[in-house]
């Protein structure tokens, strides 16, 4: 469990120390480069699930459809947007990057600096993650425990963006199916005790299965012959091999 366990104490401090401090962004830039408005504190981010006293893990498995939340107070579908060209801070002005994370996302009547406050503070949980280590921080992408990160990658900590392009090739706990399975060697680098997968083929055949109790790294390989991948208790599949 020990790198189950790093996982979470990683997560713990990341939010610990935001919430100390606040986001490092701040508020939008003023025309002079300097934040403006007082820095909130980030909201908690869950680490993997850590098995309890039984040995069941601690919560549900972070299914495909982790991937895709983002913050409610920033992406709220049935809301109408505020334009591009009306999105302006209280004080100041946003930098080009910061307007482009902000269309199309701003939802009408909501402070555009929360919204962006929310970016900035993806940004540094993913900071702080990679200090304490890069798979994990891959890791929560995949999950979608650090939510919403590939917009606030793309305008706001572009140095991340290998990070966000290794987790679009991973997977997190769940069955995976069809055009969402790629051939290739994986690795669990954050497994709980209770972690188990099994790949299947054509007419549900089943191609390969295992499980681990240690809490250690694990690996496997989906063939080309797969049809269907499912994973439990290993929080996430990264790939192996690539750019680090």
């Amino acid at each position: 469990m020990r790198r189950a366990a790093l996982a979470g104490a990683a997560v713990a401090f990341a939010t610990a120390a935001l919430a100390a401090c606040g986001s490092s962004g701040g508020g939008p830039a003023t025309a002079g480069g300097t934040p403006s408005g007082p820095a909130a504190s980030a909201p908690a981010v869950t680490g993997p699930a850590v098995p309890g006293p039984s040995g069941a893990p601690g919560g549900e498995p972070a299914g495909e459809d982790a991937r895709e939340a983002g913050p409610q107070d920033a992406e709220t579908p049935d809301l109408p947007k505020v334009p591009a060209d009306e999105i302006t801070p209280a004080t100041g002005t946003f930098s080009k990057p910061q307007k482009e994370y902000l269309t199309d996302r701003v939802p009408q009547g909501m402070d555009p600096a929360a919204v962006l406050q929310t970016g900035q503070e993806t940004c540094d949980r993913l900071r702080y993650l990679v200090k304490a280590d890069r798979d994990i921080a891959v890791a929560a992408i995949v999950t979608g425990e650090v939510a919403d990160a590939e917009p606030a990658v793309a305008h706001l900590c572009p140095r991340h963006q290998d990070l966000v392009d290794e987790a679009a090739l991973g997977y997190p706990d769940g069955t995976h199916t069809g055009a969402a399975l790629r051939p290739g060697r994986y690795r669990a680098p954050s497994p709980t005790k209770d972690c188990a997968w099994r790949l299947t083929g054509a007419k549900g055949k089943e191609l390969a299965a295992g499980s681990s109790d240690t809490g250690r790294p694990v690996s496997l390989t989906v063939p080309a012959s797969a049809t269907a991948f499912t994973s439990t208790g290993c929080y996430a599949w990264l790939p192996e091999g690539a750019t680090r």
